[in-house]
């Protein structure tokens, strides 16, 4: 298939590196940190699970960034990743670049698919709550400014859960999440 990029006509299997082609990176070195190669840097990155299963295939405009974000959306499951970056921003590209990794998997993956939600938007606190939180919040005696507190409570101990599932595997990297968010029930960085 050949599109138009710029002023040149290139064929989009000569822009397409196969997923199986490129190396699979440790999602955190060594040191326990995300790999700092890709911070700014534009592209398509494919996560995988501790067993190398594929779980989500995205891209992004800042690709460091949206590593750190999924690493907390989904601490249990971003152990390894491949990427594919490129000099400028080109949405038609990186959507053929993810499509044909999705293709070349051959099954469908999870976090493009049922989990999608999971991996791209903010965790709902309210759906990670306890019985007793649940309870709790719903209680109709309770005023505005008390279930604020209840949601607030249920988010710190969500955050704790996921910073304590990332240290055990030795996470070092600085972690912000974003306390305005907090408020309405809802977790991510900042």
């Amino acid at each position: 298939m050949e599109r138009l990029y710029g002023n040149l006509i290139m064929s989009v299997e000569n822009l397409v590196t196969p997923l199986a082609d490129l190396e699979a990176l440790p999602y955190l070195d060594t040191e326990g940190m995300l790999p700092q190669q890709f911070e700014g840097k534009i592209g398509v990155y494919a996560i995988f699970a501790e067993d190398q299963t594929l779980q989500y295939v995205g891209y992004s405009r800042d690709i460091y960034l949206s590593l750190k974000q999924h690493l907390i959306r989904q601490p249990r499951l971003c152990y390894w990743l491949k990427v594919q970056t490129i000099d400028r921003p080109n949405r038609t590209l990186l959507e053929e670049i993810r499509n044909a990794w999705i293709q070349e998997n051959g099954n469908p993956v999870p976090g493009n698919r049922a989990e999608q939600h999971q991996w791209e938007h903010a965790i709902d606190v309210k759906a990670a709550m306890t019985d007793e939180e649940r309870v709790q919040h719903q209680d109709p005696q309770l005023d505005e400014r008390s279930q604020l507190k209840i949601l607030k409570n249920a988010a710190r101990r969500l955050e704790a859960e996921i910073i304590e599932i990332l240290n055990q595997r030795g996470l070092k990297e600085s972690l912000r999440f974003n306390p305005k968010l907090k408020e309405t029930g809802f977790l991510d960085l900042k």
